[in-house]
C-alpha cells in the first residue's frame, strides 16, 4: 500500500501538524485544482504514507473514522513525546492482549 488518505478541512493547518508535531515528511505538495493541494507525506523509514486530501463530495468524511493502524516500539515513549509536542489524546492508552492502542469514543 502507498498511502492512507486523511479527509481535512484545512490543508494548511493539517500539513503543520502532520509535519511539525508527528514527524511526518513531504513527499508531495502541489495543485490539484483551484481549492485544493495534493500533500502526500511519509514518516521516514517507513513504505506507506499519507495523503492529507479530501475529494469533492466526501467534505462529510472530515473529522469521522479513518481505519489506520499506526505502530510504534515504545507506546509509553512515543505518547510521551507527542505530548510534549503538543498532541491531545482522547485518555491513556487501551491495553488489550492484542496490542495497546489509542481510540476515539
Amino acid at each position: 500500500m502507498k498511502f492512507v488518505g486523511i479527509p481535512v478541512a484545512e490543508q494548511d493547518r493539517a500539513l503543520a501538524f502532520y509535519t511539525e508535531k508527528l514527524g511526518f515528511q513531504i513527499l508531495s505538495d502541489q495543485a490539484f485544482s483551484p481549492k485544493r493541494r495534493w500533500n502526500e507525506l511519509t514518516i521516514p523509514g517507513a513504505a506507506t504514507g499519507i495523503a492529507l486530501f479530501t475529494p469533492d463530495g466526501h467534505e462529510d468524511r472530515i473529522g469521522t473514522f479513518v481505519n489506520s493502524c499506526w505502530e510504534m516500539d515504545d507506546l509509553d515513549r512515543t505518547s510521551g513525546e507527542l505530548s510534549a509536542q503538543g498532541v491531545q489524546f482522547s485518555g491513556p492508552p487501551d491495553r488489550q492482549p492484542c496490542g495497546s492502542f489509542f481510540a476515539d469514543d
